[in-house]
């Protein structure tokens, strides 16, 4: 089990330190919103990790086989992100900077956990890589762990833990970023986020449409593995 439990702690790792939506948006929440609102944001995106390791575990190669052949999935996710990157980059330069640093400091003082739980969650889950990753995490590594439901189990607490522990010190550090907070840096960060987040949309289109190199991988996981 110890053994287990040091070979996730890397995976969980590189998961918190990888650059995505989520990763972004974790940042910006933290530094905008304070401590307990990334929290809530990050609980959400961890909510949605865990239910695409049990759909991973629970079906495994017969979900891989579907996801290749339905990039359609991609292109979903991809333009649900793009719109919200584009809508969120509109909004930002229609909104005067007096209102702009007014809303900021009304969510800072509303902190709606929920909302910003379902929001992590949703952010999460439209990536359908995500649910790739965990596929192949349990294809790589289930027969390492004999393929025992408790073992396996740990495993993934693991993983999921480092994750949360390695986000709570992003949270802790972006939120040092808070007394730099000026109407023009505001404005900037939002902007920076929406573009980041236009990107992720288009790379996930780009998924979709030429889905060839994600069968590759997939095909060179099965072949590792036989």
């Amino acid at each position: 089990m110890i053994q287990d439990i040091f070979s996730a702690i890397p995976i969980g790792f590189i998961l918190s330190i990888m650059p995505g939506a989520v990763f972004f948006v974790l940042l910006e929440t933290s530094v905008l919103k304070g401590f307990k609102a990334a929290i809530a944001f990050d609980m959400g995106a961890i909510s949605s990790d865990i239910v695409f390791i049990l759909i991973a575990y629970f079906s495994s190669y017969k979900l891989l086989e579907k996801i290749k052949d339905e990039p359609a999935l991609f292109i979903f996710g991809g333009l649900v992100l793009l719109t919200y990157g584009i809508i969120s980059l509109v909004k930002v330069k229609k909104t005067s900077r007096t209102a702009l640093i007014n809303d900021a400091g009304k969510d800072i003082v509303k902190k709606n956990y929920l909302n910003l739980f379902i929001k992590g969650f949703l952010l999460n889950f439209i990536n359908i890589g995500v649910l790739g990753f965990w596929l192949t995490i349990i294809i790589a590594w289930g027969p390492k762990l004999d393929l025992e439901p408790s073992r396996m189990l740990v495993f993934f607490i693991a993983i999921v833990s480092t994750y949360f522990i390695i986000d709570l010190g992003k949270i802790a550090l972006a939120k040092q970023l808070r007394s730099k907070l000026t109407t023009k840096n505001i404005m900037k960060m939002k902007q920076i986020i929406s573009v980041i987040l236009m990107i992720f949309g288009v790379a996930l289109l780009l998924q979709g449409w030429f889905p060839s190199k994600m069968e590759e991988t997939i095909n060179q996981i099965e072949h590792s593995n036989q």
